[in-house]
C-alpha cells in the first residue's frame, strides 16, 4: 500500500462521553438517569444508526438530512427528558465533543512523515474540517472528501477513486481504514484494500498501528 484513506468518525475520533451525554444532558434539565439505563439507550441508538435501512435514508447527502436524521435517532432519549434528542444531535455537530483515539496522532504523524500521502473519506452532513483543525491534523491531509459536498455517501466507488486521484495514486495502491463493513467496505469495489477496526471506546487505543504495517514506508 503506497497511500493510506480513513474514515474519521469511530475510526480516528470518537464522540466524547459516549452514554453520559445523556446522563449530563439530562441533568441539566434536572431529571438524574442512572448510567445503566443511559448506556442502553445510547448503545442502542449507535447501534441502530449503523444499520442498512438507517444508512439507505440519505442522512450523509446534506446537512438538513444530517440534522432529521441524527435528530430522530436521539429522540430515543427523550424517554428521560424532553429536548434530549435535540441536544444530543447538537453535541454530535460540535467540533469541541469529539476526541481522538490515544495513536490516532502518532499514526497519522509515521505515515505523514514517512511520505505516505493521506486522505479522509467519511459519510457526513457538517464539515468535518474544523475537527481536524482542532487537533492540529488538517495539513496532514492532502484530500478530504465528505460525503455531502459529492452528494453521494459510502459505499459509493466513486467517492473512494475521487480521493486517490487527488491523492495521485491508483486504487490497487491504496488502503481504506474504517470501522464498518457495509460503508467503508465499498471500497473493495473500488479497487482499494480495506482495513476494518473494531469497535473502541471514544479515548482509548484504537489499533491504528496495524495501518504502518501495511503501508510501504520507502517511498
Amino acid at each position: 500500500m503506497r497511500a493510506v484513506l480513513f474514515d474519521l468518525g469511530d475510526t480516528l475520533v470518537g464522540r466524547a462521553g459516549g452514554y453520559r451525554s445523556i446522563v449530563e444532558e439530562a441533568a441539566a434539565r434536572g431529571v438524574t438517569v442512572a448510567d445503566g439505563d443511559a448506556a442502553r439507550v445510547w448503545a442502542e441508538i449507535q447501534a441502530l444508526a449503523r444499520t442498512p435501512e438507517e444508512i439507505a435514508k440519505g442522512r450523509d447527502l446534506s446537512a438538513v438530512a444530517h440534522q432529521e436524521a441524527w435528530t430522530a435517532l436521539y429522540s430515543a432519549a427523550d424517554v428521560f427528558a424532553d429536548g434530549l434528542g435535540h441536544a444530543l444531535y447538537e453535541r454530535e455537530v460540535d467540533p469541541d465533543r469529539w476526541v481522538p483515539y490515544t495513536d490516532s496522532e502518532s499514526t497519522l504523524v509515521a505515515l505523514h512523515d514517512a511520505g505516505v500521502p493521506l486522505g479522509i473519506v467519511s459519510d457526513t452532513g457538517w464539515d468535518y474540517r474544523p475537527v481536524l483543525d482542532r487537533f492540529g491534523w488538517l495539513h496532514l491531509f492532502d484530500s478530504i472528501v465528505l460525503s455531502f459536498e459529492h452528494g453521494a455517501a459510502k459505499p459509493t466507488p466513486s467517492l473512494f477513486t475521487t480521493a486517490c486521484a487527488q491523492l495521485g495514486v491508483e486504487p490497487a495502491g491504496a488502503l481504506m481504514v474504517g470501522d464498518n463493513a457495509l460503508t467503508d467496505g465499498g471500497a473493495i469495489a473500488a479497487g482499494l484494500s480495506v482495513l476494518l477496526l473494531p469497535a473502541a471506546p471514544p479515548g482509548g487505543r484504537r489499533g491504528l498501528d496495524a495501518v504502518i504495517r501495511l503501508v510501504d514506508r520507502s517511498h
